[in-house]
Formats: C-alpha cells, structure tokens, sequence
C-alpha cells in the first residue's frame, strides 16, 4: 500500500509524464537514491546533521489549552517548527543535497511557495557548497519577503516568476525549464511529495522521520498510539511525513487538512479533493483543479505553501481507499487558529499549519483520545501577512 511500483503508480496515481529529456535524468535519480539507501556511510552522515545540525529529534508538546477550546482530548504538536530553518522541509533538503554531491552535480535548483523550502535548500548548499537557484513566484516574494532575504543571504539566487499566478504552479514550472536545459549538470530538488516518479517517494521517505519520532515519542509520554493523527496538505510533504509510519496502524484516524479560502468556487480555494478531477501536472497524474476545458484553474489561500492546484499522488490514493480522510478550512478559520495557538501556549504557527489547528477548531468536539498534529513550520515568516490584515 505505502509502496509505488516500479512506473512510480500508487494505483492510478503518479507516474512519470516528463520530456524524453529528463527521463535519464530520473532514471540517475532513482538509481542514485536506492545505492544510498543501502549505504550505511550515507545513512551515518545524514543522521549525524539530522542530529547536530538540523536538531532532530524535534520536540513534542502538549497544547492543552488550545485542546480545551477545540473539545475533550488531548493534543500533542510535533515541533517541526523548532527545526533548524524554521520548518520540516529541512529533512528533505538535507538528504538530496547528500545525493546530489554522490552525483557529482555541483549545482542545485529548486522552487518556492511559502519559502521554507527555498531557505531549506539554501542551507543544504550552503552547508554542502553547491550553487544554488530558487525560483519564486512574485507573488509569493511579496508575501514573503523575509524568506527571500535569507535565501540571498544563505548565497543562493532567487530567480522571479512573472509568469501565469505568480505564484508555487508558475515557480514548478520555471524550474523545469531550467532543469530540462541543465540537466547534465543540475539537480532539481522537489519539496514535495509531488512530481515525477521518484520524487513522490524519495520525499516522503525523508519525511517519515517526523512520524516515527510521533509514534515513539507518545509511546513514552501516554503508553499508546495516539488516537488520530492530522496535518495540513498542500503538496503533501509534512502530512506524509506524519502519516506514514501510521498506515500499518488501523486504528489511527488520519486527517489531512486542505485550503478552503475564501470559498468553495473554483479560483477562490485550494481543495483538490473537493474541487479537483484526475488530471496531469508536472510529470505526475493525480487530483488536480481544473476548468471544463482541462486547463489548470487559478488558486487562492491566505498560506503560500497551500496555494497549489494539486497534490502528492500517494495523497490521491489513500483518500481513493479511505485510509486518510481529507477536509478543508478556510482563511478565516485558519487566522483565528494563528491567534488562538499563540495567545494560548506561546507557539506562533506558520499558515499551512494554522488550517490543520482551524479545522480542530470547528471538529473537535468529534473527537476524543489523544491527537496529535504536525505543527510543520514556525509563523515567522508570516507575521507580515497577518500584520496586513
């Protein structure tokens, strides 16, 4: 279940729907990721900047007035938040850096929503020496000009999308362009669970530390596995990193939380699973927001990171066979979880996992035992946004 086949599919979802130019490219990739993860020299150096650099293991907290105001359980927050760069993104950065230099490819591209991911990769490089290129959306640059400062200052390009949105859809595609021009050289490092085959893979399997910790973590705070389990999912990365040591665990309930906006018309979300119909989008098949004529619809969330027209592809197939269950909360609910979580235990969330802490907020009486909630990256960055509003 939590495996694709050799294509890349999790069942009708994902896949490799590339120019013939990348193929090789992927077929390097793939071949490159299963050698290190046989390698045990490769595993020693990424846990040791795990460990010493990034400061895994990552804590967790209890919330226990915020649960009050949501129902009557208990809630845990996994503290991604408190990773080295201010989110989880890091785990993933860090570890295809490491492949990247085992590929003797010296220069690094990636893509940006909310910026997390950009400053993560910026830092890999910087820790690695490797170039790197970030591209961004100017949207997303406005609404997030402090991340953009630290990439430049972490020494990394930041390259301006003014195509289409502005935002995470134009910046994925800017990056492929490159990619597909650069290839020989480069490496192109996702930071989602989004793409074509490896990726989908490559990405959560560097995330499911998070969910590994969880489960050890409530072990020896509470004896037992926790009741239900919940992130927010805009490309998928923290929920999957969350969710995936849990599938084996039937009686964990799993919630990914997507971006309702401003409403449910097309254009004014960011809901895949509400919205959205199978479809083809950068290099992989899954959930995708469309019009009637299969053009890629316009998208709409307070968070940057949310702001994407589809989602992972293992996403797609475990709410096909009703393992993860998937909801939506809007802006408005999504700010006054922001608030709420900062004026109740001190801890200022990022956007993205403000959605998954609002749909506790209008569900939680439903809910009882202990949960816990990927808290995927610290409200730093936007403190701006919020300030605006």
């Amino acid at each position: 279940m939590t495996v694709p086949n050799k294509q890349g599919f999790f069942g009708q979802f994902g896949g490799k729907f590339v120019p013939e130019t990348l193929m090789a490219a992927l077929d390097e990739f793939e071949s490159a990721y299963k050698k290190v993860k046989r390698d045990k020299s490769f595993r020693r150096e990424l846990d040791d900047i795990l460990a010493n650099f990034v400061g895994r293991p990552t804590a967790l907290s209890e919330a226990p007035k915020f649960a009050e105001m949501c129902g009557g359980f208990r809630l845990f927050l996994k503290r991604e938040d408190l990773n080295h760069t201010g989110a989880h993104k890091i785990n993933n950065a860090i570890g295809q850096a490491l492949i990247a230099k085992r590929m003797g490819k010296q220069r690094i591209i990636a893509e940006t929503g909310a910026g997390q991911h950009g400053v993560a990769t910026a830092t890999a490089c910087a820790l690695l020496g490797l170039q790197c290129v970030v591209y961004m959306g100017e949207v997303d640059m406005a609404r997030q000009e402090l991340n953009v400062f630290r990439m430049r200052l972490l020494g990394a390009e930041v390259v301006p999308v003014s195509s289409g949105s502005r935002t995470l859809k134009d910046a994925i595609n800017e990056a492929i362009r490159d990619w597909v021009t650069n290839v020989r050289t480069t490496h192109y490092i996702i930071g989602s669970v989004l793409g074509p085959h490896p990726y989908p893979m490559v990405v959560r399997d560097f995330q499911s530390v998070i969910g590994r910790e969880a489960l050890a973590q409530l072990r020896k705070r509470t004896g037992k596995l926790p009741d239900v389990a919940i992130a927010c999912v805009g490309g998928g990365s923290n929920a999957i990193g969350l969710f995936h040591a849990m599938l084996p665990h039937e009686s964990i309930r799993m919630i990914g939380v997507e971006a309702g906006g401003r409403g449910p018309e097309l254009g004014n979300h960011a809901a895949r699973f509400s919205g959205g119909a199978l479809g083809v989008l950068h290099g992989t098949r899954s959930m995708v927001l469309q019009d009637e004529h299969g053009q890629i619809a316009e998208t709409h969330s307070i968070s940057a990171g949310l702001d994407y027209p589809s989602i992972g592809p293992e996403h797609a197939y475990l709410q096909e066979i009703g393992r993860v269950e998937y909801h939506d909360c809007s802006d408005d609910l999504a700010l006054e979880a922001f608030h709420k979580l900062s004026e109740s235990e001190g801890i200022i969330p990022a956007l993205e996992s403000s959605h998954a802490l609002g749909w506790l907020l209008r569900n939680g009486a439903s809910i009882s035992g202990d949960v816990v909630v990927n808290l995927s990256g610290r409200g730093d960055k936007d403190v701006p946004t919020v300030a605006a509003l």
